[in-house]
């Protein structure tokens, strides 16, 4: 770092060295101070150390040179500005020391208030105040916070000291004590860290301010901030920025105050301001969660001149970042202060309304708000919810802090939750309150619940970023860690016993409630998907294997349908036994026996599919999946001898040892590379030839109803030109018999689904002779990698964890190997056949960061499974608007029929020729 570089930058007072559009200098927090004093907004005057000093105390171990120069130079600007000195005994500065990253990370880090206070300087603020308990209320403060944050010393110790005095005099609050407690809390931590450290409290202000910003540049490496760094993959190069703050007193009388709040509900997005406000207190009051804040709307009643103020300015803050906002502010003797301003965390739910309200009132655009919600917020959105029809019992109730509901078994600290969950067990983390040292065990829990705090605590803002059920305040809870036990409502429970949080009402009950799904009445989330479907984005199919299954997709928007998996529906009591029967036929003619009493059932739920989606596509997918999955196991069948022969029922015990050898003849070392798929066909074509009936007879009869069937029949496991020939002639054959029978024609498609590696390099031959092609990319996946589906559990976890794997391939495509093969057989297919329709019809089609790959493709739809149709439609809208926004950067997708090898291979190659 030069010397020259500027480090610190002023804000205040009208002047701002820096502004909002540097938060990866100033951190977010001393970017927006420096933007809101730029716009007039009343802020505490300071200055801002770069994250640069981070960076070089972090690798050095020290400050820069030159850097405490600037510090005093900042120090004596603010100093002339509100006409206090740092080390003025009778009339003291007193500032905060504050963390501020680039990306928010909310209480991850530290702070430290009223710095510059000591022994004599608390006597001066006594006078130069008025109030004695006043200063020593704030010199508590200072030793119980810079104590634990920079000396190092245990909190629980200070709060055991804290507690035993408050016992003594029978208070229950911190803010009940009266000046002699006050002296006798401050000797006695004082006296904690004379004991702990070895060392007498620091009584030099500019020694103080020095410990807390080395203290808060260590806190970017803190266990808890480098957990929440993981969770949320934040850079770990960032580093914070530190911003030191004139001191403004929420805790100097009833017309004081601190708050917390946001600009819209950040559970709901109803458009009110929300938050909290605590009087005669100071920040971490609020945040700590120790004291039940009250509503910020009672500000209206108790202070209307501020509330007011306080609505004007937060509003001019959302309508300048045109962002919700989630602000802090402190309110001394009547007049308002903002110390915080950022974009705010937010529930589901509220980030859907917030976005399409915003553009509904043309604060942002609709590009804007397709961008601001996250496909994985839509599946929150429609999340379970508790069934709360049997009129259980409320344990208790605290406040609504974070929607959503979760059944779990209790975990009574972070570590046991993370023990827990380690067992396979799902937990509810319940505490007396949340810190930011429980990221850990928050990070595995669905659910929290607290006994103290409010709705803008701890566990409620990491709850509502993590997208996890949370209440707070919940007063009928009393721990007792040491029995590993606590009190509900009056009831003892066990870590390890069951509860049901339903966070949308803060309502506690007893034991494993059933769960429901979520309210199908989503205004908003349908706003914000009818405008999706009018992006131009590639369609979004679902994957439906019966007409229930076809009406949820309906209902939800689906395009088609783009994968039905025929042996779905043979597995249905009624229908299990027809199977079994053709499977294990003697002869052709007991087979045809069979397979005529499956077509009436088989066309009846093909008439029903088309009825529904009608006009839309329904792709059909002939019978896959090896012929001994309908039959019954070895074991089974030899079960079913023992009882004949106990029954002496011989003719059915010699048919059954018949049966068993044929199951044992049909059972195949690897059955999902075995007599599967295509092969099927090849080899018994009267199955295929009963199917194509079905489908194309369901047609006829739909068609004569006045309806628009569109069939489409998908031949699946294709592997080579040849294949794909010979069974799409067949299907032609078996169409002309069905329509010369009925004296009527109707449209249909054939295609081919690519799921095997040599398909995909295949793909332009096999173009030849259907009109559309259907990527199977969990088969596809599973063949490129050699990973069992079935089985890769066992290692995949272990890949993961040590990195070879950056992610479970069989939810997000690999790109450099699958998805290599699809834009391979994508470009040979497009080449010699322009207009042929391509999608996808693996569970990659429901995945966000696929679908964009195969958007960049531009394939003509992809499907999932009906519920995971709103979140594929907007993440192709957003995939859409992304390469729209950007045509310069976009590239026609090039025919890559062999990798460019890298610099060392090339180098080996030059190697290997000259020797």
């Amino acid at each position: 770092m030069s010397s020259f570089e500027k480090r610190v930058y002023r804000f205040g007072d009208g002047v701002a060295d820096g502004d909002g559009s540097m938060p990866d200098l100033l951190g977010g927090k001393g970017a927006g101070l420096a933007e809101m004093t730029l716009l007039g907004v009343p802020v505490p005057p300071g200055f801002t150390i770069t994250t640069k000093v981070c960076h070089h105390w972090l690798e050095h171990g020290a400050n820069p040179t030159g850097l405490q120069l600037e510090i005093d130079t900042a120090v004596e600007w603010l100093e002339s500005i509100v006409g206090r000195r740092l080390e003025d005994s009778a009339n003291p500065l007193l500032v905060s020391v504050r963390s501020g990253a680039p990306i928010s990370m909310p209480g991850m880090m530290d702070t430290i208030l009223n710095v510059g206070l000591n022994d004599a300087c608390v006597e001066g603020l006594a006078e130069k105040s008025g109030s004695r308990r006043f200063a020593l209320d704030l010199y508590r403060r200072l030793i119980q916070m810079f104590g634990t944050i920079v000396l190092e010393v245990p909190k629980q110790e200070f709060d055991r000291a804290l507690e035993a005095v408050k016992r003594a005099h029978r208070f229950a609050n911190d803010s009940e004590l009266s000046e002699s407690p006050l002296e006798k809390t401050i000797e006695a931590f004082k006296q904690l860290v004379l004991t702990r450290t070895g060392k007498p409290f620091p009584q030099e202000p500019r020694e103080q301010l020095e410990m807390a910003v080395t203290a808060v540049f260590s806190s970017w490496n803190n266990e808890r901030a480098r957990c929440y760094r993981k969770l949320n993959h934040i850079p770990e190069t960032l580093g914070t920025a530190v911003t030191v703050q004139a001191m403004v007193f929420g805790n100097r009388g009833e017309d004081s105050g601190t708050g917390v709040g946001f600009t819209r509900n950040p559970s709901t997005g109803e458009k009110n301001i929300f938050g909290e406000f605590l009087p005669n207190a100071q920040g971490e009051d609020i945040v700590a969660g120790t004291r039940t804040p009250m509503p910020i709307s009672k500000l209206a009643e108790t202070m209307p001149h501020v509330y007011r103020e306080l609505l004007a300015v937060t509003a001019m803050l959302e309508n300048h970042y045109r962002e919700m906002q989630d602000f802090e502010f402190t309110i001394e003797s009547g007049k308002l202060f903002l110390l915080q301003t950022r974009t705010a965390k937010r529930a589901a739910p509220a980030v859907v309304r917030i976005a399409v309200e915003m553009a509904s009132e043309g604060l942002i655009s609709k590009t804007e708000a397709f961008n601001r919600v996250k496909p994985e917020s839509i599946a929150e959105v429609l999340s379970s919810q508790l069934d709360t029809s049997s009129h259980p019992a409320i344990l208790t109730q605290g406040l609504a802090a974070s929607p959503g509901s979760v059944v779990g078994q209790i975990a009574l600290s972070a570590n046991q939750a993370v023990t827990m969950v380690a067992r396979g067990e799902k937990v509810v983390l319940v505490t007396e309150e949340t810190t930011a040292d429980d990221i850990h065990g928050m990070a595995v829990a669905p659910g929290f619940l607290t006994a103290r705090g409010g709705a803008t605590s701890h566990a409620a803002v990491v709850a509502r970023g993590m997208g996890k059920c949370c209440i707070t305040g919940a007063r009928d809870i009393e721990l007792d860690e040491k029995a590993d036990a606590v009190q509900i409502g009056g009831k003892l429970f066990h870590s390890g016993d069951w509860l049901s949080l339903e966070g949308s009402t803060g309502r506690v009950f007893e034991g494993k409630l059933p769960v429901r799904a979520a309210d199908n009445d989503h205004p908003h989330l349908d706003a914000l998907l009818a405008w999706a479907k009018n992006t131009g984005a590639c369609l979004v199919r679902a994957n439906a294997d019966t007409p229930q299954d076809a009406a949820a997709a309906r209902r939800m928007g689906a395009a088609g349908i783009g994968l039905c998996r025929t042996e779905h529906m043979f597995f249905a009591a009624d229908r299990l036994g027809h199977m079994r029967s053709m499977i294990l036929a003697k002869t052709k003619e007991e087979r045809a026996r069979a397979l005529d009493r499956l077509l009436p059932i088989q066309q009846h739920d093909f008439e029903e599919l088309f009825r529904t989606m009608s006009p839309l596509p329904v792709t059909i997918r002939l019978l896959d999946p090896p012929l001994h999955e309908f039959l019954p196991s070895i074991d089974e069948i030899n079960g079913e001898i023992t009882s004949a022969r106990r029954e002496e029922n011989w003719e059915l015990a010699i048919e059954l040892e018949a049966n068993r050898k044929q199951v044992e003849t049909l059972r195949e070392t690897n059955p999902m590379m075995g007599h599967r798929g295509c092969r099927l066909s090849l080899t018994c074509p009267e199955i295929l030839e009963m199917q194509v009936r079905a489908i194309l007879q369901a047609a006829l009869v739909v068609s004569a109803e006045g309806l628009n069937p569109a069939p489409e029949i998908m031949v699946p496991l294709i592997a080579s030109e040849e294949e794909m020939k010979v069974l799409a002639e067949l299907i032609r054959k078996t169409a002309q018999q069905v329509f010369a029978a009925h004296g009527r024609e109707i449209p249909y498609t054939i295609g081919a689904m690519i799921e095997l590696p040599r398909a995909a390099i295949c793909a332009d031959r096999i173009a030849r002779h259907v009109s559309f092609l259907s990527f199977g990319t969990n088969d596809l996946t599973q063949m490129t990698y050699g990973f069992s589906r079935d089985d890769a559990r066992t290692y995949l976890d272990g890949y993961l964890q040590q990195g070879i794997l950056k992610t479970d391939p069989f939810i997000t495509i690999d790109r450099e190997g699958v998805g290599y093969l699809v834009e391979l057989a994508v470009n040979s297919v497009r080449a010699v056949s322009p207009k042929i329709k391509i999608g996808v019809c693996g569970e990659h089609g429901g995945d966000p960061e696929s679908i964009h790959f195969f958007s960049s493709l531009g394939l003509d739809y992809v499907s999932c499974s009906p519920f995971r149709l709103p979140v594929a439609q907007l993440a192709a809208a957003q995939a859409h608007l992304s390469e729209a926004r950007l045509p310069e950067e976009k590239t026609q997708p090039q025919m890559l029929l062999a990798r460019e090898p890298n610099r060392n291979s090339q180098e080996e190659l030059q190697l290997d020729t000259a020797a």
